[in-house]
């Protein structure tokens, strides 16, 4: 791909518009569409050029990137319906199409199975390190794909990120990000549970930051989404926890882990566990707030308890 190649991005969100906003500022010829007017307000307030729909935008794209909620959008999108036309059927012959969604593994591999058989390229490359990240260009990408799709990609997805690793045959990128935000989210219930705790028993926040920052402890839920405000300043928790990546999203991609976990037989324990905490923490207004905010929840719980 040569700075010639122009790029259909679909869904300009939180993630997907700063994505696209880079590919932009790289010289790509990027033509964007999202169902929301509001981000298509800020796309179009931010300089990126903006199509009526879909189909338009795909027309003569040599490459679509999708970014959307559910492995059932992407399938849609491509496959279209009675009413509206796939995105298959309209794009170029041998069109790469990059889903940076995070889907379900059996999702991914229907996507990319819809996408062959079309006559078209696609790989599965969803993204690691949230809106920061997505804004600064140094989000972690993990790749799905054959050999020579992979190559085709990477310098389209070196633009948006600083880590491009090719886990494997399409789909195993979503299996690495399904494992990768098991971590993350049982991580963070740690982490704030060990705040929550150094609370109560009289620390500061830096002082277990300092201790824990640089011990055994470490991990990015503590270094760069410290849940608590202060000894990481660019965290969520100094801006009232705005995401970030919101706990709707943790949510969703735990449940997709939960989903897995069960299917493989795998005998896990906290995942699950982490699953049911963060469709709480969703369900109960923590939808639209960083993930970290799960400290206030824990917090909350915690105080209740002491004066129950």
């Amino acid at each position: 791909m040569t700075m010639n190649t122009s790029i259909a991005f679909l869904g300009l969100g939180h993630m997907g518009g700063p994505m696209a906003l880079n590919l932009g500022k790289a010289g790509y010829t990027v033509t964007g569409f999202d169902l929301s007017p509001t981000a298509i307000d800020a796309a179009r307030t931010s300089g990126l050029t903006v199509a009526a729909t879909a189909a338009e935008a795909v027309a003569s794209a040599d490459v679509v990137i999708t970014m959307f909620p559910t492995g059932r959008h992407v399938i849609d999108a491509y496959s279209g319906n009675a009413k509206t036309p796939g995105l298959l059927s309209i794009a170029k012959p041998h069109t790469l199409f990059i889903d940076s969604s995070t889907i379900a593994v059996d999702d991914a591999k229907r996507a990319h199975d819809l996408a062959v058989a079309a006559g078209h390229r696609n790989i599965d490359a969803p993204v690691s390190g949230g809106v920061i990240g997505a804004t600064a260009g140094t989000l972690a990408f993990m790749v799905g794909a054959v050999p020579e799709d992979f190559t085709l990609a990477e310098p389209i997805l070196t633009t948006m990120g600083a880590r491009i690793v090719h886990c494997g045959a399409p789909s195993a990128g979503q299996a690495a990000k399904i494992c990768n935000n098991m971590i993350l989210g049982i991580s963070m219930i740690a982490v704030s549970e060990a705040f929550v705790l150094g609370e109560k028993l009289g620390l500061t926040h830096q002082a277990l930051f300092d201790v824990a920052s640089t011990a055994s402890g470490q991990c990015w839920a503590l270094t760069t989404n410290c849940p608590v405000p202060g000894p990481v300043p660019t965290s969520p928790a100094n801006r009232d926890y705005q995401p970030g990546f919101a706990g709707a999203l943790m949510a969703k991609d735990l449940g997709l882990a939960l989903d897995a976990l069960k299917s493989t037989g795998v005998a896990a324990e906290l995942g699950p566990i982490a699953a049911q905490i963060y469709r709480r923490f969703a369900d109960e207004n923590g939808s639209g707030v960083d993930f970290s905010g799960i400290i206030n929840t824990i917090r909350d719980n915690s105080t209740a308890q002491t004066n129950a």
